[in-house]
């Protein structure tokens, strides 16, 4: 029986595994691991990472034959929420979504066999590095250009904005072949490759890989011109979808803060909940979140159902439009509810705020999707 034919996981596993992710993400350290992190080097804890593949979360995505669950995004949607909940620094979305959709979508059967179970087990943390200018989220291999020899490939080019470079192991390289764009791991270390990393507003990095006549041996072309473009563009909507799904659980932590808050903090004598105006804006903001949350179920739902191309980026557009716009929304209210408070470093509420503005950017911000789905819904006629 196939993954696609499977008897889906029932609520009961999923609510099992939401108050797994809840136990975890408290017992790792929670939002002050976040905060010790913020602007290290290593930007994030391997020991952690490793512990996330033992639990199988790492393995959700990757198929039962290459060694993982072979689950949907609706089970990973529950762990990247979840972790998001904590601003656990870990590359969840950008490695075992992003990269390992990437690996799956591939054609090279046996790089799967050897790789994908190392990923699935958190032993191997490989990310994507597609991009090569701001703005430019579709699939493309741009200047990038692998040149075939009789051992393999020669690759040059620069690849930017890369999530989770900092401590990965490998990189997934989009780069132009005379027969199109083809994806090639390149390892970290290798001769030729230089990682610059850059700071983002939540204390985590983006890396810069540069490659200057890397070579890479014939068996580590993951995914040929025939089908690398398509297993991005799948990889990217998917991933999409995820970071959306840790929107979602950014505002609602910063919501139930901002909740508690208004039922202890008192001013003139009474807790500032009861006051009317704050009470519109709380209502406000529980409905964005309500929004988001039934947004992305469906649309989670829906691309487990594997759509064709176009429904699948209407569908992923469409969540993280809907999404980014909510999560900033609420985050940066969330900051006025609190007031003088909300504003200091030494609070939570800003960490919040600062998690929710990179997740709104990468891989495409609310305009830019909004403009693609219009684009894509003009061009089908809807």
């Amino acid at each position: 029986m196939t993954t696609a034919e499977a008897e889906p996981p029932s609520n009961d596993h999923r609510a099992m595994l939401r108050d797994s992710v809840a136990d975890f993400v408290a017992r790792a350290g929670d939002v002050g691991r976040a905060r010790r992190l913020r602007g290290n080097a290593a930007e994030y804890d391997r020991a952690v990472w490793r512990t996330m593949g033992e639990l199988g979360w790492l393995g959700i995505l990757v198929p039962a034959q290459h060694g993982g669950l072979g689950l949907g995004l609706a089970e990973a949607a529950i762990v990247a929420a979840g972790l998001a909940r904590g601003l656990a620094p870990e590359p969840y979305t950008a490695a075992a979504v992003l990269a390992v959709e990437a690996i799956a979508g591939g054609d090279n059967e046996e790089f799967k066999q050897q790789h994908l179970p190392r990923v699935a087990d958190g032993s191997l943390l490989p990310v994507l590095a597609w991009q090569e200018r701001a703005g430019e989220i579709e699939t493309s291999g741009g200047e990038t250009q692998a040149a075939p020899f009789e051992g393999g490939w020669r690759i040059g080019g620069v690849k930017r904005f890369i999530s989770g470079a900092a401590g990965a192991d490998a990189y997934l390289v989009s780069a132009a072949t005379e027969q199109g764009i083809a994806l090639f791991w390149v390892e970290r270390g290798a001769p030729g490759v230089t990682l610059e990393i850059e700071p983002l507003a939540d204390g985590r990095h983006f890396g810069t890989l540069r490659l200057k006549d890397v070579t890479v041996r014939r068996g580590h072309l993951v995914a040929s011109a025939s089908v690398a473009a398509r297993a991005v563009s799948l990889a990217l909507d998917r991933a999409t979808a995820l970071c959306s799904a840790e929107l979602v659980g950014v505002m609602t932590r910063v919501l139930d803060m901002s909740l508690e808050y208004m039922r202890t903090r008192k001013q003139f004598g009474k807790a500032i909940g009861s006051f009317q105006a704050l009470q519109h804006r709380a209502v406000d903001l529980y409905i964005q979140r309500e929004l988001a949350s039934a947004v992305l179920e469906e649309v989670v739902t829906a691309l487990d159902r594997q759509p064709d191309a176009a429904r699948r980026a209407l569908l992923a557009s469409r969540a993280k439009a809907r999404c980014a716009e909510a999560g900033l929304r609420i985050t940066r209210e969330a900051i006025q509810i609190h007031g003088a408070i909300g504003f200091t470093d030494e609070y939570d509420a800003g960490l919040y705020l600062k998690r929710a503005m990179v997740l709104a950017a990468w891989l495409g911000n609310a305009a830019w999707h909004r403009r693609r789905y219009s684009a894509l819904s003009a061009k089908a006629g809807l």
